[in-house]
């Protein structure tokens, strides 16, 4: 009835479907894209395609006769299999020959014919071919809803779907897989529930349509609802988990799974990869190889390259390539990915001769990525002279390129040649502003990055979350607090709501700034907080010299669960320092390595000596370095000398200390200048005059002091003893009055 139907409609796939030249490169499932779809031809087969092929039609029906006899219906299936093996070889136009000179076809010959002509993308000959055909079963149908469907034709593959006179479970898988394709979850979701009845591969389809597009809290309900999950539904759930970030959600499916193949184990092994669990990859790996003796395989080989370039161990690496050659991985790689990946992971490595031979090698396959990766290693390595060369020569650049060459020239300090080039760039977007206000931020040019986000805002692109960030990074920087409180409120403006990136910054500026109230207002209201949070604030309290604020939310983060690190205690001891407290100090210098694991560095070594000095102990100070485990650096011996000076001076250990820094850094000025403040204070004027003229004979000079402040958005600097500023006299004569009313 539904046939009858049909025809009554009038239905035309030459005018309805639009039939043009289908584009081959859009349609994924093509033979003629791997070798692995060819079926091989006998001689015979081969002489009849060459009759074909020169339309010597009557010596190619003289061949087909000539093939042992067989009853009728063995002849039908002997030709249509003919007729699919050409298919299948891409010799479409010869199949369609010998299909015209068939002198018996059935309905299986003319959908094989009908498959050949949809498996290499001529939709618009299949569309014609189909509305042809005397007689259509629901083979036909699926093929033809099958080449629209995956050639994203979707609505025109619906429209086919609605009319079908009857459906199997492969026209309703297939419906569901052009829709998820498109996009329409939705809809597939509704065709996978109205399914009368689901194969695994339904179930496999829909699950992984969630999962391909994030989501997996949908893909879990069906997977938990499946009765008999295969390796392929659990392989889609560790990929999604890891897709979404979810790792560890990923690998726990990852091991309750009972049957692992090889596909399985590299979704495993790419999500450690492309989560940044370079290390967790690699033992994944090993893991897969030597106790479970599967050979990986291409998609492994590239997954663990990026891996290699993460981690940055370059024998290892080198290993792999190594491992690649053996395996024929390298010569084997249809559509360069294996190459594309290899340049780039020499490319992060630095080592920019074997990423240059390889791109060379690879040449005629040319590759935009590569070149970006080659470009991004000469950068890495400060080699822009061949990164511009590089740049200038290949046919093709895209926004990484130019945003990439100008981050270049900003990290060299080169401004002018950076500017230039993003003044000549063609399609200037977010991110290009973004890297040239970091780049003027990063080179001290405040005032031009500012002016740079005015332009970029005029111009009517909008600001990125790291635009923001940079900027007000900057503001904490040069202590703008001002310029600060501007962005934070353009930020609350065009932002619906702060990310953790942007409270983390605001509260690092505002602590910068000496508006430490501010900081930790945005802290107390952050609904999650992580190590950056808690270490910005406890930075915040130490450099204003808030202990007990600083080992309160010191508290407050052990109490949440959340591990401190190296800054955390550097925060914490600083705050010790300043303030006086000794013994806390000492207690949490030796919890670092007793009970975090966390080894002291340099910085944790100077607090101490700070502490220590501030204390008054400046003896117990220098036992403390005596007993370092590795050799005390001019920080370490400055450090020592600049404590001398608080409380009852201790000129033995303040000599010892300076005659050991000299030793390491002769010209070292403030240990001069600290020896010479130390001399005068306690009257050694004589000791004092000598040592200031061995400064004279070194040329050793003490670098003024400076200060700033900024007045309607331009900043005022001054020096110590500087007197340019025009009105220096007015400024003096008003502190200098001040000062005699104070006395």
């Amino acid at each position: 009835m539904r046939a009858l139907n049909f025809r009554a409609f009038s239905f035309s796939l030459s005018s309805n479907l639009n039939c043009g030249r289908f584009d081959v490169q859009r349609f994924k499932p093509q033979f003629s894209t791997s070798k692995t779809h060819f079926v091989k031809l006998t001689f015979d087969d081969s002489q009849i395609l060459d009759c074909l092929s020169q339309q010597r039609l009557g010596e190619a029906r003289g061949l087909l006769d000539e093939m042992p006899k067989r009853s009728f219906q063995d002849r039908v299936v002997c030709w249509t299999s003919l007729l699919s093996r050409f298919s299948q070889n891409g010799f479409i136009d010869e199949a369609r020959t010998l299909f015209e000179i068939m002198p018996e076809r059935n309905v299986v010959t003319y959908n094989a014919m009908l498959s050949g002509y949809v498996k290499c993308g001529r939709l618009s000959d299949a569309c014609r071919f189909f509305q042809a055909m005397p007689e259509r079963n629901v083979v036909s149908w699926t093929s033809l809803l099958c080449g629209l469907a995956n050639a994203g034709r979707i609505d025109e593959a619906r429209e086919v779907f609605n009319v079908m006179p009857e459906r199997n479970v492969v026209s309703w898988n297939s419906m569901a897989v052009g829709l998820i394709r498109s996009g329409q979850l939705e809809e597939a979701r509704q065709v996978f529930d109205e399914m009368p009845v689901k194969s695994q591969v339904s179930w496999n389809v829909m699950i992984a349509g969630y999962t391909e597009h994030g989501r997996m809290d949908e893909a879990r309900v069906l997977f938990d609802g499946m009765e008999d999950p295969n390796v392929v539904t659990w392989t889609s759930m560790v990929a999604g988990y890891c897709r979404a970030g979810n790792v560890q959600e990923g690998y726990y499916l990852f091991w309750k799974m009972s049957d692992r193949n090889v596909v399985s184990w590299t979704a495993m092994i790419a999500g450690f990869a492309w989560n940044g669990f370079y290390k967790e990859a690699l033992w994944l790996f090993l893991e897969m190889k030597t106790n479970h003796e599967l050979e990986p395989n291409g998609e492994s080989f590239i997954s663990l390259i990026y891996a290699c370039a993460g981690i940055g161990f370059p024998r290892v690496a080198m290993q792999l390539h190594a491992q690649l050659i053996i395996n024929c991985w390298d010569y084997n790689d249809y559509d360069g990915r294996v190459c594309k990946s290899l340049i780039h992971m020499y490319s992060m490595l630095g080592i920019m001769d074997f990423a240059w031979y390889i791109f060379l090698r690879n040449s005629k396959n040319y590759c935009i990525q590569s070149c970006n990766s080659i470009i991004n290693g000469y950068i890495r390595i400060g080699e822009l002279e061949k990164a511009q060369s590089l740049f200038d020569a290949v046919p093709v650049r895209d926004k990484i390129s130019w945003t990439s060459m100008i981050n270049g020239y900003f990290n060299v300090g080169q401004v002018a040649k950076a500017s230039y080039l993003f003044n000549n760039m063609p399609d200037i977007d977010a991110v290009a502003w973004t890297v040239m206000i970091s780049g003027h931020v990063q080179n001290e040019l405040f005032a031009e990055a500012a002016y740079l986000f005015s332009e970029m805002r005029a111009k009517g692109v909008s600001p990125l979350n790291s635009t923001f960030s940079v900027l007000i990074g900057a503001a904490g920087a040069m202590a703008y607090l001002d310029q600060g409180r501007q962005f934070h409120c353009l930020l609350m403006k065009t932002q619906f709501e702060f990310d953790l990136f942007h409270q983390n910054s605001l509260i690092s500026m505002y602590a910068k700034c000496g508006a430490i109230g501010d900081a930790y207002g945005i802290f107390s209201k952050m609904t999650f907080r992580d190590l950056v949070s808690w270490n910005s604030m406890i930075m915040g309290f130490s450099h204003h010299g808030l202990a007990s604020e600083a080992l309160e939310v010191f508290e407050a983060m052990l109490t949440s669960g959340t591990c401190p690190n190296s800054v955390t205690f550097l925060g914490i001891l600083s705050a010790c320092s300043h303030t006086g407290l000794h013994n806390q100090g000492w207690e949490l210098f030796d919890s670092m390595s007793n009970m975090f694991a966390i080894s002291p560095q340099l910085e944790h070594c100077v607090c101490m000596i700070n502490l220590l000095g501030r204390a008054g102990k400046v003896e117990e100070a220098e036992e403390f370095i005596l007993k370092l485990p590795f050799e005390p650096d001019r920080s370490i011996w400055g450090a020592l000398l600049g404590v001398c000076g608080f409380g009852k001076i201790n000129m033995g250990v303040a000599r010892r200390a300076a005659k050991r820094l000299l030793e390491l850094d002769p010209l070292n000025v403030p240990a001069h200048v600290v020896l010479c403040n130390l001399h005068a204070s306690i009257g050694q004027h004589a000791e004092e005059r000598l040592l200031r003229k061995e400064m004279e004979l070194k040329r050793v000079r003490k670098v003024p002091g400076c200060s700033w402040i900024l007045l309607k958005g331009e900043p005022y600097v001054f020096f110590s003893g500087d007197r340019i500023h025009p009105l220096a006299e007015e400024i003096l004569s008003l502190l200098f009055g001040i000062k005699d009313k104070l006395h």
